[in-house]
């Protein structure tokens, strides 16, 4: 099984709230990996598919958020949440 993680700056002005949560969420489900997200490197992970979980991270600005996935698309999936909150969460194409 393939596994991947990759770690990015939130810099979203207001932080991981609920329109940027849901956009994640939506990106996450697009793959079949096993997706967690941490705001710490040690954990506490939660499933990125979760939206009431990442929404609960209550992530703040200039956090860095933690990626690991496992499974066919694992790579994909991380490197395709990257993008998203790079792009401040501008729409991108599932399952790019």
């Amino acid at each position: 099984m393939t596994k991947a993680n990759a770690s990015v700056l939130l810099f979203h002005e207001v932080g991981l709230h609920a329109r940027p949560s849901v956009k994640l969420t939506k990106v996450a489900k697009g793959f079949g990996a096993r997706i967690e997200l941490a705001t710490n490197a040690a954990g506490p992970w939660i499933d990125a598919k979760s939206i009431v979980r990442v929404m609960a991270a209550k992530a703040p600005k200039d956090t860095v958020l933690h990626f690991r996935a496992e499974g066919g698309d694992a790579e994909a999936a991380v490197a395709a949440l990257v993008r998203l909150v790079e792009s401040d969460f501008a729409e991108v194409e599932e399952g790019a």
